[in-house]
């Protein structure tokens, strides 16, 4: 800090002049005080020795700042004076937090190991990071994450061919990716892999097919060419492993081939892993391989599959037991005549077990039950059998008016369990009963009795005898990597893909993984208090507004979480304003850290 002397001939006026170092790293100075003239002087520091302590309160400044110390900041905003034309003075800040767990997880080592090996000039770090950031707050497509990238405090700065040269790097290194990933986080996380979930999902794409991107069947009925992705997840939540297959992909055999890579890369042969998935999996050959060296498996396996003899031991209301009371059995008939019991009983899980073997595998059936599920299962067909009701009501009215065969409303019928239209019946008659071209539907209502024979049931096959407990705790965990999905889907937009070649899709989808476990690590570092909405609408509102050569105002409303999000940095962003070098210091803290 230094004192300015201003003359003119009517007058001389004094201010206090800093330095600073802009986010650019460019130097230049800025008025820390503006102490008016030689009236205003005097009347601040006395008539006497008034030069001196003016002296002594900029020592007092530069001492503060020798110190470690930031002096106050005072900002004098004149309402007759225009901002400057076409300087952006707004910048978002919600990634700030993202970005200490982007380098604990050590995500910069690997994006500069991948810049060594391909020696390639660009930085693909700051790429990587927008694309992981973007991904969170603002999903967008990748020429909108360039163009955000120019609003993130932090002065990122690179082309947009970059970006996509950046996916296909990506995509050569997906493997070295996720094991680097995994070794980094390890030493971090106390990892939870003794249980692994595993589940696909497919996304569709407004494209041609071509040899990546395949027709199969859409997981939201959608008729265009599929990508599909699998994904495995420890205990905890967390992305374990991934692939990425064409959208024709037999879900079956997506399976082993990256368990098989984990194991040997994980450096995880002859652990005790447990694999869970679901009844698309339930095959012989996935379980015969799971139960290799000490592995074990859960698999979902569908009642309405099993054979005559195992269902009418699954549908049977006698020999039910409650976890952690094995010398008694229920009747559930008896339950459910009785409202008190069954009130009493609504939140237990009953269950029953059978042994199973296959050809090849030796394995235990486990059915539970659930009053609990049963009612919403009950709920949910229920208005589902209302919404094809309506369906049915809707076509035949307007059919009956019909003169012209191609004018009739046509249902498009479905077997889909999740569809309305599973319960519509098509018939096609004449006026006199033959059968003929004119349409009518009806409501199957043996589809929906039979159904509802199955509320509440859930089946399990395992290999894990004698061990109820911690099987149906294993399964009662799967909802987990089900949300990690529509995390994916609905809150990160990750199927809204403006690309069609398949390295850069590929790239794509590995900036998701890292994204799902960037979040999955903010949202247990905050005791897991909030919810996916709270957090990323938080984050997108944070921004500060820069006062040129003075510092940035931060704009959010303070909260219990903002708080959170705060304890969790380390520094504090929601002081009255940020001066430039606190802004530095969030961004050489995490370099230096790791």
């Amino acid at each position: 800090m230094r004192l300015k002397i201003t003359k003119t001939k009517s007058n001389t006026t004094y201010c206090i002049i800093g330095d600073y170092k802009n986010l650019n790293g460019k130097r230049s100075s800025y008025v820390y005080e503006a102490l008016g003239n030689d009236e205003k002087l005097k009347e601040r520091f006395g008539n006497e020795h008034t030069m001196e302590k003016v002296q002594e309160y900029i020592d007092s400044l530069n001492q503060m700042i020798k110190d470690g110390k930031e002096p106050p900041v005072h900002l004098t905003l004149n309402p007759n004076k225009q901002v400057e034309k076409d300087v952006n003075r707004a910048f978002f800040s919600g990634h700030l937090f993202l970005r200490k767990i982007y380098y604990d997880l050590g995500i910069d080592k690997i994006c500069e190991n991948i810049k060594n090996k391909y020696k390639f000039t660009f930085d693909i770090n700051e790429i990587v990071e927008c694309l992981l950031y973007s991904r969170i707050i603002w999903p967008s497509s990748k020429l909108s994450t360039f163009e955000q990238s120019k609003k993130l405090i932090g002065n990122y700065n690179f082309d947009l061919q970059h970006v996509y040269r950046t996916l296909s790097y990506l995509s050569k290194e997906m493997e070295n990716i996720q094991k680097e990933l995994f070794d980094y986080s390890n030493k971090i996380i106390d990892r939870n892999y003794k249980v692994i979930y595993y589940d696909c999902t497919n996304y569709f794409f407004y494209t041609e097919e071509n040899d990546f991107q395949k027709y199969g069947i859409s997981k939201q009925h959608q008729p265009y060419p599929l990508v599909q992705m699998g994904l495995f997840m420890d205990a905890d939540g967390y992305p374990f492993a991934m692939n990425i297959n064409p959208g024709n992909t037999s879900e079956t055999k997506t399976m082993i081939p990256t368990e098989k890579e984990f194991l040997k890369n994980y450096n995880m042969k002859g652990s005790n892993i447990i694999i869970c998935t679901d009844a698309a999996m339930c095959t012989d050959e996935i379980k015969s391989f799971n139960i290799k060296d000490g592995r074990g498996f859960v698999v979902t396996q569908s009642i309405k599959k099993l054979n005559s003899e195992l269902q009418e031991f699954a549908l049977d209301k006698k020999g039910w037991r409650v976890l952690g009371k094995l010398d008694k059995t229920y009747n559930l008939e008896e339950i459910e005549k009785d409202e008190f019991l069954k009130k009493q009983y609504f939140n237990k899980i009953f269950y029953k077990e059978i042994e199973c073997e296959t050809k090849s595998v030796k394995q235990t059936l486990i059915v539970t039950f659930s009053f609990k599920y049963q009612a919403y299962q009950h709920k949910l067909k229920t208005h589902q059998l209302e919404r094809a009701r309506k369906l049915v009501e809707g076509a035949n009215r307007k059919n009956k008016k019909v003169t012209k065969q191609k004018d009739l409303e046509k249902i498009k019928l479905s077997k889909n369990q999740n569809d309305p239209k599973r319960f519509i019946k098509e018939i096609k008659t004449t006026n006199a009963g033959e059968v003929a071209c004119n349409i009518e539907y009806i409501i199957d209502e043996e589809i929906y009795k039979n159904e509802e024979r199955y509320n509440g049931l859930y089946g399990i096959t395992t290999n894990l005898i004698d061990d109820t407990d911690t099987i149906i705790k294993v399964m009662n965990g799967r909802w987990e990597i089900e949300e990690s999905f529509r995390i994916m889907k609905d809150d990160f937009d990750s199927g809204t893909v403006h690309l069609s070649r398949e390295d850069r899709i590929k790239g794509h989808f590995i900036t998701c993984f890292l994204a799902l476990f960037m979040y999955r690590y903010l949202e247990h570092k905050l005791d897991d208090k909030y919810s996916v909405s709270e957090i990323i609408t938080k984050l997108q509102e944070m921004k500060l507004l820069e006062h040129k050569g003075k510092g940035f105002e931060p704009i959010q409303t303070r909260d219990n979480l903002t708080d959170d999000l705060h304890s969790f940095l380390g520094i504090k962003t929601d002081t009255e304003i940020l001066t430039y070098k606190k802004i530095k210091k969030i961004f050489d803290k995490n370099k230096k850290e790791n």
